[in-house]
C-alpha cells in the first residue's frame, strides 16, 4: 500500500474494502504494527433503553461497541416500553438517532409485551427492524410461534429465536452439570434449549419462514441446526464467545459467570468449535447484557442472568482460538464481519477497525465503556488491542 504501513486484512466478498481504506489515511494507520479489518457486526447486543437506562444507554453502549471495534449492532427487544408496535418502537429509534455512534439496528418483538400472548403489529414495525424476536423469552406456544413465521415470512423477515422451553427450568440457573452437582446448585438441562429449536424447525419445514437461532450453547443444538441446514432450510445461528473458551469447570461463585443460556460442558463446547468449524454456526455474537453492579452482585443463585462482552469479544476470539491455531483469523473475520451482514442484508459502507495484535494486557471491566462490568473474562490475559474505530468514515473511537 503506497502510503500507508498498516496491513489490511479483509474477507475476498469484501473487493473494495483496501480501496476504500486506501482513501481514507488516518494518521494512525502509518504503523506497520496494525492491522485493519472491516467493522465488526454484532446482531444481538441489549443496551436498554428505552426503560432501563440505569444498566446501560444507547450512547454507552455504542461507544463501547465502537471499542470493542464493532460499526454495527442490533438491539434487542426486551425494553420498556416493549417495541411492539410502531408508536413504542419510535422511542428506541429517536434515542438511536440522537445518540448512537455507530449504526444500531432494532429488532421488533414477535409478542405484544414479550408475554407470549398475543402477536406484535409484525406488519406495523416491519419496515424499521431488522427482524423480530421475544428474546429473553422463549415463545412457548406452537401455533403462536406459526404464525408468527407466516406473517414474518410475507413480510421478508426472520424470526430471531430465543429458545427455551420454560417448563424444564425448575428453577435453574446454571448448566446442569458437573460444577452445579459438586456446589449444590439448580441446574438448566440441555434441553431446555435444543427442544424449543427442535419444535421451530419443524415449524420451518412447514412455513418455509427463515429463522435465526439466537446464543447455542448445546451440543445436541449444533446437531439439530447441521441436519436442517442439510435439508436446505433457511435456518441461522449463532454463539457467543464465553460459550466458545469456558466450559462449567472453569466457574466461580460470582454473578460475572451468570448467564442465559448457561456455560455448559466441555462436551458442549467441543460441539460449538466444531460447528464453527464446518460452518453450521454462522456467527459469533456477544448477547452483551449490562446489569447494574447490584443487580450483579447476589452469586451465581441470585444475581441477574447476563454478562457484558463487546469490549472483549474479538481480544479473546484471537487470543484463545487464533492464536492456538484452533481457528484460523480468516474465519473469525466471516463470523464477525461477513455473516451477520450477509444474513441481515447489512451494508459495509467504510467502517473499519485498526488493532494491534502484538499489545498484551489484563482484561479489568474498570477500564469498559460500558456500564456493564459484570464479564467473566475479569483477570484474563489477551492480546489485541483496538486502536481505531471508523464508521462513515468517522472516527467513532480512537485509543
Amino acid at each position: 500500500m503506497d502510503r500507508m504501513k498498516a496491513k489490511v486484512i479483509s474477507p475476498s466478498v469484501f473487493p473494495a474494502f483496501e480501496e476504500s481504506v486506501s482513501s481514507s489515511l488516518f494518521p494512525f494507520l502509518n504503523s506497520p504494527q496494525y492491522v485493519v479489518f472491516p467493522g465488526f457486526c454484532d446482531v444481538h447486543v441489549h443496551f436498554r433503553e428505552p426503560g432501563f437506562s440505569y444498566k446501560e444507554t444507547i450512547r454507552s453502549g455504542s461507544l463501547a461497541s465502537a471499542r470493542g471495534g464493532y460499526t454495527a449492532v442490533a438491539t434487542m427487544p426486551n425494553l420498556n416500553p416493549v417495541p411492539d408496535s410502531e408508536a413504542h418502537l419510535e422511542e428506541q429509534l429517536q434515542l438511536i438517532r440522537d445518540t448512537a455512534c455507530i449504526h444500531v439496528y432494532p429488532y421488533g418483538a414477535i409478542t405484544v409485551g414479550e408475554k407470549g400472548e398475543t402477536l406484535a403489529d409484525l406488519s406495523g414495525l416491519a419496515k424499521d427492524v431488522l427482524g423480530f424476536s421475544d428474546d429473553g423469552r422463549g415463545v412457548q406456544n406452537r401455533e403462536m410461534m406459526k404464525n408468527a413465521m407466516l406473517i414474518a415470512k410475507a413480510l421478508g423477515k426472520p424470526i430471531v429465536a430465543h429458545c427455551e422451553d420454560n417448563s424444564l427450568l425448575h428453577g435453574g440457573y446454571i448448566h446442569d452439570g458437573a460444577y452445579a452437582k459438586a456446589h449444590g446448585h439448580l441446574g438448566i438441562c440441555s434441553e431446555s434449549e435444543w427442544g424449543p429449536i427442535a419444535r421451530d424447525l419443524e415449524l420451518v419445514r412447514e412455513t418455509g419462514a427463515s429463522y435465526h437461532v439466537c446464543h447455542i450453547s448445546t451440543k445436541e443444538t449444533v446437531a439439530l441446526i447441521r441436519k436442517a441446514k442439510a435439508e436446505g432450510l433457511d435456518v441461522t445461528c449463532e454463539t457467543g464467545p464465553h460459550y466458545l473458551v469456558m466450559d462449567d469447570s472453569m466457574l466461580q461463585e460470582d454473578g460475572r459467570f451468570k448467564m442465559n443460556p448457561p456455560i455448559r460442558s466441555k462436551e458442549d463446547r467441543d460441539a460449538l468449535i466444531a460447528g464453527i468449524l464446518d460452518g453450521t454456526i454462522d456467527m459469533i455474537a456477544t448477547d452483551h447484557a449490562p446489569h447494574s453492579a447490584e443487580e450483579k452482585s447476589g452469586g451465581l443463585q441470585k444475581s441477574a442472568f447476563g454478562v457484558v462482552g463487546i469490549e472483549t469479544a474479538f481480544p479473546i476470539l484471537y487470543t484463545y482460538l487464533v492464536k492456538p491455531g484452533i481457528v484460523t483469523l480468516d474465519k473469525v473475520l466471516e463470523l464477525l464481519t461477513v455473516n451477520p451482514r450477509k444474513r441481515f442484508n447489512l451494508p459495509l459502507g467504510l467502517d473499519y477497525t485498526v488493532w494491534d495484535l502484538n499489545a498484551q494486557y489484563t482484561i479489568d471491566s474498570k477500564d469498559f465503556l460500558s456500564m456493564g462490568k459484570a464479564t467473566p473474562f475479569a483477570g484474563w490475559e489477551v492480546f489485541g488491542k483496538c486502536i481505531a474505530t471508523i464508521c462513515d468514515g468517522k472516527i467513532v473511537y480512537q485509543a
